[in-house]
């Protein structure tokens, strides 16, 4: 007796083998069988299967036949960790396959939270709706652990620690505050993070030095191991100094003997396209060497993340209440924008600059517009244009950069140590999140692997992709009993056609859910059922990936 049992789908088990015909039972959380002869006999008189004579009985039957089933896919970079308190449904997630989650990505995670880190995020919290306070992940997790769609995992956040010790300054740190923050990442993996996370063009990690990154691994009072855990980075640079990038996290690596992981692995701006070939082979060399280091890629060629990072670094120090004041003086502006002119000269580059979003209702129409198109709206220059939009929306603009090549892009994502991560919040179509018009691969990035590069582009196997967003994520993430299809493995499923699979949200229409995904299961509870939406909450916290 099982509570569901996929009848006669093409099992993909996540280890990359080639698929098999198979009936799978679930009981509980928990995957009972896998069985390639197994005949059923539903007790659901709506499912009933006449004229078969029963060898397993199941409470709902899924005819799976010409469908295939694979593990949940594992999303390995999101940033959910404010967007699922403020709603647990986590719509574009779920209805994409992914059942599984890594937070805590580009040195931004849901903890430590206090002092200048906490002011920092107080204006996201309010956006969102969220009036609980916490400081550390145990109070973190006490309010998420109230209930949510998928399975969170999480990275403690660099920019957390040195914010929480030593604010926005543009400073060296000192032994006493690299303690403290030794103190605070120690706390913070105690409590079930897998790991850290940098985002070396923000502030404060934008400060940082790479001794300072090598020092924080060095307590040997760990709970795990710097060898289990894992270190990824929004590198320093992912165009001009982009080789130069590579090598330093390269160093980390070796240096902290820690697992290193390069977030969002691209070649930006197209000077620097060529680089892929130095890049590529700075990778494969140090993981000959025998440093374990893996990347993740959406799969797109537009980014996005807020405006405010084409600003010089120097603008950042102090918090964002500085940066405004230093946007808004006449004699700091002429210097911003000398700075920026300089580094990016062409008008082509701000129209390739679109705004994702805005927290005005005066400016709502700019979303999904460029910076160009809008300065010549308002009749200004673009620069000038940039710095309005700051000022007037105190810095809270979201934008997408079109900047990357497609032939690179396929590559990235043929390379067997590269995963798919969507780089995006948990959002859904109708609540707090459902706003302005975000990147697409919030609701697409899986789909639109599986569809358009490996299905239709015949980019790499089917078999090989879904090992890719399954078993090989699990495993270098520290996810256990997750990303694989076997007896006793927790029963995180997707059902899909793979003739049909494919991503419809557009720039334009960021919100459309894809097609050809028809279950979902979540720890044994289905998340969709038929194509639709149940708004289970099945979801659980996995510290330590377990």
């Amino acid at each position: 007796m099982v509570d569901t049992l996929i009848k006669g789908g093409l099992i993909f088990d996540g280890t990359g083998s080639e698929p098999f015909e198979a009936d799978i039972g679930i009981s509980g959380d928990r995957i009972a069988f896998i069985n390639k002869k197994a005949k059923v006999k539903s007790q659901s008189p709506s499912v009933t299967r006449r004229g078969e004579k029963s060898e397993v009985s199941a409470n709902r039957v899924i005819d799976a036949k010409g469908l295939a089933v694979s593990p949940g896919f594992i999303d390995t970079h999101a940033h959910s960790e404010f967007t699922l308190l403020a709603d647990h449904r986590a719509e574009g997630k779920i209805s994409q396959g992914i059942t599984t989650e890594i937070d805590g990505n580009c040195g931004l995670s849901a903890a430590p939270l206090y002092g200048e880190a906490l002011k920092q995020r107080e204006e996201d919290l309010m956006e969102l709706g969220i009036v609980e306070r916490w400081t550390t992940f145990k109070g973190y997790f006490d309010i998420l652990g109230k209930g949510i769609a998928l399975n969170f995992v999480t990275l403690v956040g660099h920019g957390n620690l040195r914010a929480c010790v030593a604010g926005y300054e543009d400073k060296a740190l000192n032994n006493n505050e690299i303690k403290k923050m030794q103190a605070l990442l120690k706390e913070a993996i105690k409590e079930g993070a897998i790991g850290l996370s940098t985002g070396l063009i923000y502030p404060p990690g934008v400060y940082s030095t790479t001794e300072e990154l090598i020092n924080l691994f060095r307590p040997s009072s760990f709970i795990l191991r710097p060898s289990r855990l894992i270190y990824t980075s929004h590198m320093r640079s992912e165009g001009d100094k982009l080789l130069e990038s590579i090598e330093e996290i390269i160093r980390i690596g070796r240096k902290a003997g820690v697992n290193i992981h390069i977030s969002h692995m691209k070649t930006s701006g197209k000077k620097n396209w060529h680089k892929i070939d130095n890049a590529i082979s700075l990778i494969e060399e140090a993981r000959r060497e025998g440093i374990r280091i893996t990347c993740d890629r959406y799969p797109y060629t537009a980014a996005s993340t807020d405006l405010d990072t084409i600003l010089p670094p120097w603008v950042y120090e102090g918090g964002m209440k500085e940066e405004l004041k230093r946007l808004k003086s006449s004699e700091f502006q002429e210097k911003i924008k000398k700075e920026i002119l300089y580094e990016y000269p062409e008008i082509e580059y701000w129209g390739n600059v679109n705004i994702a979003s805005v927290s005005s209702e005066k400016n709502r129409w700019m979303e999904g517009k460029s910076i160009a198109y809008i300065a010549r709206h308002e009749d200004s220059e673009t620069v000038d244009i940039f710095l309005k939009i700051l000022i007037e929306e105190k810095l809270r603009v979201s934008a997408i950069f079109a900047s990357m090549n497609e032939d690179n892009l396929k590559r990235f994502l043929s390379l067997p140590y590269v995963m798919i991560g969507t780089d995006s919040s948990a959002r859904s179509t109708s609540g707090p999140t459902y706003k302005g018009k975000p990147h697409p691969r919030g609701f697409g990035s899986f789909p639109r692997f599986l569809g358009r590069y490996v299905r239709d582009n015949g980019l790499i196997s089917m078999n090989e992709a879904i090992h890719k967003i399954t078993m090989l994520p699990a495993k270098t993430f520290g996810i256990s009993k997750r990303g694989v299809l076997k007896k006793g493995a927790f029963a995180d499923l997707v059902v899909f056609d793979y003739r049909k699979i494919i991503d419809r949200a557009t720039f334009d229409k960021p919100f459309l859910k894809p097609e050809g995904i028809y279950y979902v299961f979540v720890n044994g509870l289905s998340a969709v059922w038929e194509g639709e939406l149940t708004g289970i909450n099945a979801g659980r916290i996995l510290k330590h990936g377990r």
